[in-house]
């Protein structure tokens, strides 16, 4: 289990496209009005314009799992609680978000 994946939210796409393709040295592999995502060495670099349709605030680090149902089961019953129930973002790809006692948000991500 690793942190792969970092979900930003942003205001102006072009703009910070721009931005994160110079620091990553990499153009994006995914470049659509809805999201622009960049693969570097491994780590996914997310750009979600307006903060998609969760509501993003702040960047949100996911971590991969085995399993999304019993990994969320595991951290609710440590305490955290459900902010996106899992669900499938296409590709097979299953995400959900929580947040800690203190109310950061935390997401795992499970591809199948």
């Amino acid at each position: 289990m690793s942190v792969r994946t970092v979900l930003h939210p942003v205001s102006d796409l072009a703009a910070a496209k721009a931005v994160y393709t110079a620091l990553l040295g990499a153009a994006p592999q995914v470049d659509e009005a809805y999201y622009v995502g960049f693969d570097v060495d491994g780590q996914h670099i997310g750009l979600v314009p307006g903060g998609g349709p969760q509501g993003m605030t702040s960047p949100v680090a996911y971590w991969h799992v085995a399993d999304i149902e019993a990994k969320l089961a595991e951290v609710t019953a440590a305490g955290a609680t459900v902010k996106d129930p899992v669900s499938d973002v296409g590709g097979g790809r299953l995400v959900a978000t929580f947040t800690d006692p203190d109310g950061n948000v935390l997401g795992i991500l499970q591809d199948r």
